[in-house]
């Protein structure tokens, strides 16, 4: 029998993960990017246990380990008046209760871990400069169609071409949730940064209606560093350049230990901020999507990307459970992840609102985890990162 062979729509964290799911079944992968070049953009993200046990399953774990650092603790303090809220220590105990660590790295380095990893593969084939406008799916197959009207076909067809998805919008067609959040993104190289805040943690400063968050990246060499804040405009949806002068505006009234931060970086990069309402279906017949296609979401439980690697794990199982049977595998695939995705859009939209919080509510967060032990700590995070490869079909 001939290979089955499936497009992927998308060249990005989610996508390229996906590809190296299904190669692993012995698909054929066409993998088709809209960018000039296979790459990515931003600046650090966070890895819980969840996202390396995904990479370990798609084969590129140990790549990403090496380019990750790991670090001590997750730290939250009070920006209004540098005290500490809470501390959970992500060392040998989390390593041990979860079976993984705790990492932070930059964008550009987990999507080349996989990367590699993908450009070594004989059934993967890229296409760049390919802007994806149609796909026309039967019950035996897909067709894709790009803007100069070149044909791809496949036996089915995976959408991770991002928030602002194609197939998405062709399938599903309901619109993005503008939060009015707005992010500024920069790194800051280790000789710029004040001494006292070079700890080996995310450490973040929660403002009213406002937060920060800073730590190391590629070796300690940089740090990352992310502020958020509610806007005072109308924001649509968009990323663009960024000043100093309004990152400050936003930040009075705190302390002067987390604000001589906004100084430091020599150019930023703006998003206004969107998610989208989690929606019951992700596609039908021989179509689907996954990573910020399927469930945009805000970044304040840092899942994003972790997120996208566990859809592409559990895409590859479900096709190996389904004996290769694509319609019943995506339905099988959706079943699962669209409960646990939402499940996340919401709790990272309540984990910005305890960042945010000011006046009372304030007061009633920084109690919250007052005398908290580890393993209360350890407990609540239970449901997001033991997940692995070994029960990612258990429910």
């Amino acid at each position: 029998m001939s290979k089955q062979k499936i497009i992927v729509i998308g060249g990005g964290i989610g996508g390229l993960a996906a590809a190296m799911a299904l190669v692993q079944q012995d698909i054929e992968v066409l993998l088709l990017e809209k960018a000039s070049q296979i790459a990515e953009i931003g600046a650090g993200i966070q890895l819980g246990p969840n996202a390396y046990s995904a990479l370990d399953a798609l084969g590129v774990g140990e790549a990403a380990r090496n380019r990750s650092v790991f670090t001590d603790y997750l730290i939250m303090m009070d920006a209004t008046n540098a005290q500490e809220v809470a501390r959970v220590d992500i060392g040998e105990k989390f390593r041990k209760r979860f079976g993984n660590p705790y990492g932070v790295i930059h964008r550009a380095d987990i999507h080349l871990s996989i990367l590699e990893a993908v450009e070594k593969h004989p059934l993967i084939s890229f296409r760049v400069n390919t802007q994806i406008e149609k796909v026309e799916a039967t019950d035996k197959g897909v067709t894709v169609i790009d803007a100069e009207g070149n044909r791809y076909e496949a036996d089915a067809v995976i959408g991770a071409d991002g928030v602002r998805s194609v197939v998405r919008e062709q399938f599903v067609g309901d619109p993005p949730r503008v939060t009015g959040h707005v992010v500024y993104r920069a790194v800051v190289d280790v000789e710029d940064m004040p001494e006292d805040l070079q700890v080996n943690s995310p450490m973040l400063w929660a403002g009213p209606r406002c937060h920060m968050v800073h730590y190391p990246l590629r070796g300690g060499q940089q740090y990352n560093l992310v502020v958020t804040f509610h806007s005072r405009e109308q924001e649509e949806w968009s990323v663009r350049e960024g000043s100093r002068e309004e990152v400050l505006s936003y930040f009075e009234g705190i302390d002067d230990s987390p604000r001589r931060l906004l100084s430091l970086p020599k150019s930023w990069k703006r998003w206004a901020t969107a998610d989208r309402e989690p929606i019951e279906k992700w596609g039908e017949g021989l179509v689907t999507i996954l990573g910020d296609a399927a469930h945009p979401m805000t970044q304040y439980l840092a899942q994003g990307a972790c997120m996208a690697l566990e859809d592409a794990v559990v895409l590859g199982q479900a096709i190996k459970h389904c004996n290769h049977d694509l319609e019943k595998a995506f339905r099988l695939y959706e079943s699962l992840r669209i409960p646990r995705t939402a499940r996340v859009v919401w709790g990272a939209r309540e984990m910005g609102r305890l960042y945010h919080a000011k006046g009372v509510e304030r007061l009633v967060r920084n109690q919250l985890w007052k005398n908290r032990s580890q393993d209360r700590f350890y407990d609540a995070v239970e449901w997001l990162y033991s997940w692995n490869v070994s029960n990612c079909l258990n429910a």
